[in-house]
């Protein structure tokens, strides 16, 4: 596996771990920061911005699944980069908005 395909299912899992609160805020109704708040990140943008900002992080992630190679399973290089990825984004956001 070379370098870039190993960043790419780092990223992958961020993008997903990413995506996840701010869809699941959107679609409860609830504002919620994005980089598009005043101030980046920290201020609150609505519900809307919050789905489709979600979306772009899911939509990206796809593209990255299906640009890179096939992941072999569940015990894969390929599967353990992604989690990696996914479980220091979930712990990033925990601590910055818990």
């Amino acid at each position: 596996m070379g370098p870039l395909t190993a960043l790419s299912r780092v990223l992958t899992g961020a993008l997903l771990a990413n995506g996840i609160p701010h869809f699941v805020n959107g679609v409860s109704g609830r504002a919620f920061p994005t980089p598009f708040a005043s101030p980046p990140a920290v201020g609150l943008s609505s519900p809307l911005v919050n789905v489709i900002w979600a979306v772009l992080n899911f939509a990206i992630a796809y593209v990255l699944l299906s640009k890179a190679r096939r992941i072999t399973g569940p015990y894969s290089l390929d599967a353990l980069l992604l989690a990696i990825g996914f479980i220091a984004t979930a712990v990033g956001l925990a601590v910055v908005f818990g």
